[in-house]
């Protein structure tokens, strides 16, 4: 599911790298000759084993640290206009809310901020609940709720401001197998309306070829992009798809990739 190629790139990297120099200590390459085009409407997973990069990757895109070397561009920008501009919006592993705000007010926060009247604030942040499915709980407390309709207060705070990109970093990992297979639909369906362009950062095969329509599978460190898998697998995807021939299929193509790229590292 694509808007199409015709527009410039959400995300284009070349050879990006990144070196972190801690004091006193020999310095890591944490990425090396990163190469990825995003197109706009795209999901995409990065998936490797812990400590490959793929957390780095996403948050080079977000602006939380700068490449060493390379290019790297968001809708064209720099990654520190993109953010100025707010272009994306985030969601990691915590839900990250403050519990002393209703679930309303953690969805208005980024709107506060940018100005928004409390009209607007309360209008766009119930829309964004109801995105959610968590419409009749604004007036609750984070502390109420549990781990997985956190997640979906975090998801419907980043989309607030209408961001062209959303940038996830292992939103599910904590939460139990069934109420995250339940999320990854609920995922799914928001990213099917908003038609945003996802990149999310997994552990998991089977989520990485559930929800994209391509899975970036990098090495251990210094993290480089090994393969990119296309998940031709049909839209809209449902609980059946998991029993699908073809997903059993590009799981275990994932799978093997992961394991040639430990290999050839090894």
């Amino acid at each position: 599911m694509t808007n199409g190629t015709t527009h410039a790139p959400v995300i284009y990297a070349r050879n990006v790298n990144k070196i972190f120099k801690p004091s006193g200590a020999e310095p890591v390459i944490a990425l090396q000759n990163i190469n990825l085009t995003v197109q706009p409407g795209e999901f995409i997973s990065l998936i490797g084993p812990s400590g490959c990069g793929k957390s780095t990757l996403l948050r080079l895109i977000g602006d939380l640290i700068t490449p060493t070397t390379g290019e790297l561009k968001v809708n064209n920008k720099e990654p520190h206009q993109a953010r100025l501009d707010r272009d994306y919006g985030m969601v990691f592993q915590a839900a990250t809310l403050y519990d002393w705000r209703t679930v309303s007010k953690n969805v208005q926060l980024p709107l506060e901020i940018m100005g928004y009247t409390p009209q607007e604030r309360k209008a766009r942040a119930q829309q964004m609940l109801e995105l959610v499915e968590l419409g009749k709980f604004g007036n609750h407390y984070p502390y109420q709720l549990s781990g997985g309709m956190q997640q979906r207060v975090a998801i419907a705070r980043a989309l607030a401001f209408e961001p062209s990109l959303l940038l996830m970093d292992e939103p599910f990992g904590a939460l139990d197998e069934f109420t995250r297979e339940r999320m990854n639909m609920e995922l799914l369906s928001i990213w099917e309306r908003t038609k945003i362009t996802v990149m999310f950062v997994t552990h998991s095969i089977p989520e990485a070829v559930f929800l994209s329509n391509r899975v970036v599978v990098m090495s251990p460190r210094p993290g480089r992009i090994t393969q990119v898998v296309d998940i031709n697998l049909p839209y809209p995807r449902n609980f059946e798809t998991r029993e699908d021939p073809l997903f059993f299929q590009k799981v275990i193509e994932v799978r093997e990739y992961l394991r040639e790229a430990h290999e050839v590292e090894g």
